[in-house]
């Protein structure tokens, strides 16, 4: 019995060390985020000297104009470059997913952009869309159209822009991957029954691939939501707060306004929505599976 349950403990033990150490490092962190947000506390203070307000930081936060337009733009604008992020780059990948001749070296110039600095990416971005010497009103200008407000009345959308080129590269890399790592005979036997390239794609590589389209999804929707130098850069969250994302707001109140309680309830609403987001599309990812081996038994019964 004993033996047996030695046999069974040895897996976690060499694991304990690892464990000990991740404790260490991510939750006690997280807990002290956690009571920090229960507090009335400024950067003058240590954490033993504020004053404990209990869930006011969370309630003031929920009536917060400032707070509540920081969490729409953020919102719209990790939905819209995931959304368009994934479309265009599966779609490279798709598209390159060839064995053609000097195709290593396109792939390569693909995911240059990803390798880039944030802080470069604001500063190249910014130059190009400058209202008089910027590239994009420059070419404007040459075929007879009026300039673009870029930063002002467009900055949402310019900063959008800025993301798609710079992580496309990153939903281009792993959707190759997923593509190149797909059995062959699904394909072979999809030609041999006749199924054109399209009827390929729809049918059997796209839900092949979902699953880990699914994770690259959640991983790029994540640090969408914690984008912070490329947007402080471009726009410093401005005009007005119509590209002040969460991540800006709180660094914003942490260090401008000295509000460190605020600052971590701010934080732990933000973590929670990426929670929630994780557990859904984990929880649909499950689904999808299940749901591909109630296909495959059912198509193993009719033969």
């Amino acid at each position: 019995m004993n033996r047996h349950f030695m046999n069974r403990m040895t897996p976690y033990m060499f694991m304990a060390p690892a464990a000990i150490i991740l404790a260490i490092a991510l939750i006690y962190p997280l807990g002290y985020m956690m009571y920090g947000s229960l507090l009335n506390w400024n950067p003058s203070q240590s954490i033993s000297e504020a004053e404990y307000v209990g869930f006011k930081n969370y309630v003031d936060l929920f009536f917060d104009p400032f707070f509540r337009k920081s969490f729409s733009v953020t919102i719209t604008f990790a939905s819209i470059v995931v959304i368009a992020e994934m479309i265009i780059g599966v779609g490279l990948a798709l598209l390159l997913d060839r064995n053609i001749r000097g195709m290593s070296v396109l792939r390569t110039l693909f995911i240059l952009p990803m390798m880039i600095a944030p802080v470069v990416v604001g500063l190249m971005w910014r130059y190009m869309y400058h209202p008089t010497v910027g590239t994009f009103n420059r070419t404007l200008e040459s075929i007879g159209l009026e300039k673009v407000d870029w930063l002002g009345q467009n900055a949402l959308l310019s900063v959008i822009l800025a993301d798609i080129w710079q992580w496309t590269p990153f939903i281009f890399i792993l959707s190759l991957a997923a593509l190149q790592s797909l059995p062959q005979s699904a394909m072979e036997a999809a030609r041999i029954d006749g199924a054109t390239g399209w009827q390929q794609i729809w049918f059997i590589k796209l839900p092949m691939m979902l699953p880990i389209l699914i994770v690259t999804a959640l991983l790029r929707l994540i640090d969408a939501f914690k984008v912070l130098e490329v947007i402080l850069v471009m726009t410093d969250g401005g005009p007005g707060q119509t590209t002040e994302i969460l991540a800006m707001r709180i660094s914003r109140t942490a260090s401008e306004f000295r509000e460190l309680g605020v600052a971590a309830a701010m934080s732990n609403y933000l973590l929670l929505m990426l929670m929630l987001l994780t557990v859904c599309m984990f929880g649909f990812t499950r689904w999808q599976e299940r749901r591909s081996l109630r296909m495959a038994a059912a198509i193993q019964e009719d033969q």
